[in-house]
């Protein structure tokens, strides 16, 4: 079967290591289940991946993508919850918890196989692009705004680095849950494609906010971390879920930290419950996915070039024709 894969791994040119071709279809395995893929997301974890973060050369060759809508064996239109091994079914008991393609074949493919145990019924209100779009960066921002930062409808967030995926996907479901969203980014359009979407206010990165805010969703790291701690109102909460820009801030602002009692929470992914409670919320409020571009899966390395760039506004789903 056609599938976009890493062949071997490139730290520093990182696309050096993606190759396009035929890889073997999945095997049937007691507990898993096969699904035919419609659609498939990118996501920086695939990026990181040949990088060879979370992917060991011994796993090589690896098929990328850990998001996916498409069609299981008996022929119901599903979701996939890409986070492997938490729960023990369809793998062994003791499995530590991994993202798919970090241990097993991912979803750049025409099929896929998944335990079966991670499969969830796709809402026939979202299409198969849209649903390719949730399990990671879109369930990352729901489990960061409403599981994490403990805000209610009322409060303040702002949200650093608008354009990437769970940037944008957070600034999307703060605004339909009522959250009084701000957004930062380094481009013009970028900023003004927030306020379209439900931001109130976007500013450059480090910019003054009119006021405090309630929390802060920090993807960026170590460009906007001094940024978001002072961002915060006393007792607020900053959650971070990625460092697209490094993971070591010149300034820590630990004195602010703790004289303002602020609230530190490391986020990563989100439960298949979270996932399903995702799906429901899109469905019925009306909220869909921000896609920037739909391309067929042997383009795929157009999609992973755009998103090495950051030359995007929303995600890049892969299609199966």
């Amino acid at each position: 079967m056609f599938a976009a894969y890493a062949a071997r791994i490139d730290r520093d040119q990182p696309l050096n290591g993606l190759e396009l071709g035929e890889r073997p279809a999945p095997e049937a395995r007691p507990g898993w289940t096969t699904v035919t893929v419609k659609a498939a997301s990118l996501n920086h974890h695939d990026l990181w991946s040949l990088r060879g973060v979370g992917l060991a050369e011994d796993k090589l060759p690896m098929i990328l993508g850990c998001d996916a809508a498409g069609v299981d064996e008996d022929g119901n239109e599903v979701v996939l919850h890409s986070v492997i091994g938490q729960s023990g079914h369809g793998v062994g008991p003791d499995e530590p918890r991994s993202i798919l393609t970090e241990r097993y074949q991912g979803t750049f493919a025409e099929q896929v196989a998944v335990p079966a145990w991670n499969v969830l019924p796709k809402p026939k209100e979202l299409s198969f692009e849209q649903a390719a779009c949730l399990p990671t960066a879109w369930l990352t921002a729901y489990r960061m705004l409403f599981t994490n930062a403990g805000v209610r409808p009322g409060d303040s967030v702002l949200v650093q680095g608008a354009g990437g995926g769970v940037a944008t996907a957070a600034i999307v479901l703060g605004k339909a849950a009522g959250l009084r969203m701000f957004a930062t980014s380094r481009d013009e359009a970028k900023r003004k494609r927030a306020v379209e979407l439900g931001a109130q206010e976007a500013y450059e990165p480090g910019a003054r906010l009119p006021r405090r805010v309630d929390a802060v969703i920090e993807t960026v790291g170590a460009a906007t971390w001094s940024h978001s701690v002072k961002s915060l109102r006393p007792g607020g909460t900053l959650v971070i879920s990625g460092a697209t820009s490094g993971d070591r801030p010149s300034h820590a602002e630990l004195t602010r930290i703790f004289f303002l009692e602020l609230k530190v929470v490391g986020s990563t992914m989100g439960s298949k419950d979270e996932l399903e409670d995702l799906l429901s919320f899109c469905a019925a409020t009306g909220v869909r996915p921000v896609i920037d571009e739909v391309l067929p899966l042997d383009r795929a390395r157009e999609g992973f070039e755009k998103i090495a760039s950051g030359d995007l506004f929303g995600k890049i789903v892969l299609t199966n024709c």
